[in-house]
């Protein structure tokens, strides 16, 4: 019997082993000290920009590797954190406050291996450095919002049905609406209306007013509310922070309230916490034009009106009911009229598209604003230690006139420049929050934390090598060298095949996972050896010897790397941090280690031995 692989096995092994060295290369360039330039609220940077930060280097003799423009942000690579660290200072005083600059660390592979797509591994917070965040999601505004909503569609509906009321208000101090109507037989039909419109609300009557009944959301409903705002903010704000140029992000829940934030290899916490205060909401609002905004700003505010105060910085007077808000939002594409003026083309859903149409078919010729919302911190803790509501900041970012009736599909005009309606479209599409989120916790890993980290890591890894390679070459000699060589190529397909998944991140206890495959890859090859060896002291030739060994030692490999690999999945699905870390190299360990050991070494002793009689194998 001789053992032979057909040729396409053999090229599929090379095939697959140069796919993982390539993709591992990217590793071994490191990466840059760095400072990045963006524009706040996704506004771009341009080349002005990366001369004036170019200049104000050179002026005070800091050396730079290189300084590029890429996707409308600066970036600027240099040689050491210590001359990293001293740009950070002088661009945060010579730069526009319209930009930020945020320290990170760059890739710093060839541009050929970045146009296959051959990225380093991400690296997680406790390995590269960084800030992390804990946000706490306003649930009680996120309620108020919704009965809001509430008492603006039940008016809205009623009139639509021509059932007459007197008033539909939100009572003080609760989580119920009241509605009274301006008869018994109003009251009965706008109740049968609004369940049948609104089957997940309960309704129920006010004993001290034949007239009115009160309706508030139900348990469910305000589960699957609750649910959607920590979902929906999540969305997001990994929106906003991709928008904002923040590389390799890492955004996920945290129980019922509360959103984790980790921004790997950024070490400047304030200007990362100035990139998440771009989350915000945006509202469609009416402008009062029969209003004085002089005299509205001097106190004299007609009923149903409040003052905002324009980007710009003078007042203007609009209506408190809010026409639309920023979550029906689906789409937002800058561009130019046919006049070759700005314009914004936004989307809505149906809801929103409902609404809106409903609205400016009243309304052609009125004035309507976007209002950008910003809630920050406050800063301040009750009694109990929880975070007190945010601050509510608002600000009109446009000011269109309606020109016709609205749907689904309309365009704002009347703004100034291609740049302004390239940043509204970028807020626009990132959408609005359902409810304000503020940091009730912060945290700072250093860099040189992180790569301590890394070289303990990396010690343990090159020391589990070591010793294992020792092992399996005095205790199978020949055999060993090539398990030996199947566990070098697992090493590196583990870290081609972390590069290739973008959502994979490699923390510390990730590097635990690959020391504990390096154990568990060369377990398959001590499992074939063995059952070789039995072979042999049964009276079996070498090539028989190695044929029974590999094909009754599969099933057993099988097995016991699969329950492995259920267990590593598990601890995906329900861990988060660094279980999932773990996880995630344990099950590609897996994987990568039954390819080498079994296909691999198979081929590499097939391709030297397979095709000749012998008497005797080294093992």
């Amino acid at each position: 019997m001789l053992n032979k692989y057909p040729m396409w096995k053999y090229l599929l092994v090379l095939a697959v082993l140069a796919v993982g060295i390539l993709y591992a290369t990217p590793n071994m360039y490191g990466r840059d000290p760095a400072i990045q330039i963006s524009g706040k609220k996704g506004a771009s940077a341009d080349l002005s920009v990366l001369d004036q930060a170019n200049k104000t280097l050179q002026d005070n003799n800091l050396p730079i590797k290189s300084a590029v423009l890429e996707e409308g942000q600066v970036l600027i690579r240099f040689k050491n954190v210590e001359d990293q660290l001293k740009a950070q200072d002088i661009l945060r005083g010579s730069l526009s406050e319209d930009y930020i600059s945020a320290i990170n660390m760059s890739p710093a592979q060839p541009d050929w291996l970045k146009s296959i797509g051959a990225n380093p591994m991400k690296l997680g917070l406790d390995l590269s450095g960084g800030v992390h965040f804990t946000m706490e999601v306003d649930m009680a505004t996120a309620m108020e919002k919704a009965l809001e909503q509430m008492e603006q569609d039940y008016k809205s509906d009623l009139r639509g049905e021509k059932l007459r009321y007197r008033s539909i208000r939100q009572v003080a101090n609760s989580e119920r609406i009241q509605v009274v109507m301006r008869s018994v037989e109003d009251k009965k039909a706008a109740e049968r209306f609004l369940k049948k419109r609104y089957p997940g609300n309960v309704f129920i009557n006010d004993s001290s007013n034949e007239l009115a009944f009160y309706s508030s959301l139900s348990d469910l409903k305000q589960r699957e509310l609750r649910d959607y705002a920590i979902k929906q903010n999540e969305t997001i704000i990994r929106n906003r922070i991709n928008q904002l140029g923040v590389a390799e992000p890492n955004v996920q829940r945290q129980g019922a309230e509360r959103i984790i934030v980790q921004l790997p290899g950024v070490q400047d916490t304030a200007r990362a916490k100035e990139i998440l205060g771009a989350t915000a909401t945006l509202e469609f609002r009416e402008v009062d034009d029969k209003a004085d905004s002089r005299a509205a700003s001097q106190g004299r505010i007609p009923a149903g009106s409040e003052v905002l105060y324009h980007k710009d910085g003078y007042p203007v007077v609009l209506k408190k009911r809010i026409i639309l808000s920023g979550s029906h939002i689906t789409g937002a594409q800058s561009g130019m009229d046919e006049y070759q003026r700005p314009q914004v083309s936004i989307n809505l859903d149906s809801k929103g598209g409902a609404k809106m149409s409903a609205f400016t078919k009243r309304a052609v010729g009125k004035s309507m604003a976007t209002v950008f919302i910003e809630y920050k911190p406050s800063g301040k803790v009750d009694e109990n230690g929880k975070a007190l509501p945010p601050i509510k900041v608002e600000e009109v970012i446009n000011v269109a006139t309606i020109q016709s009736r609205l749907n689904n599909s309309f365009r704002i005009t009347g703004i100034d420049n291609p740049a302004e309606a390239h940043n509204l479209s970028l807020l626009l599409r990132a959408g609005a929050l359902v409810a304000p989120i503020q940091i009730v916790e912060e945290r700072t890993v250093g860099p040189s934390l992180g790569q301590e980290n890394i070289e303990a890591g990396m010690t343990a890894v090159v020391l589990g090598f070591a010793f294992v390679l020792g092992f399996m070459l005095m205790y199978y000699k020949g055999f060993g060298i090539v398990a030996n060589l199947a566990l070098a190529a697992n090493l590196v397909m583990i870290v081609g095949v972390m590069s290739m998944i973008s959502g994979a991140t490699l923390t510390l206890p990730g590097i635990a996972g690959i020391v504990l495959t390096v154990g568990m890859a060369v377990d398959a090859n001590v499992l074939i050896f063995e059952r070789i060896r039995e072979e042999l002291a049964d009276g079996r030739s070498p090539q028989q010897a190695v044929h029974y060994g590999y094909d009754s030692a599969f099933s057993t490999i099988f097995d016991a790397n699969i329950t492995t690999l259920i267990a590593a999945v598990i601890l995906f699905s329900v861990g988060t941090g660094p279980i999932a870390g773990f996880a995630v190299t344990l099950a590609i360990g897996i994987l990568t280690s039954m390819f080498t050991a079994i296909i691999g070494t198979r081929a590499v002793i097939n391709a030297f031995i397979g095709g000749k009689r012998i008497n005797k194998l080294s093992i």
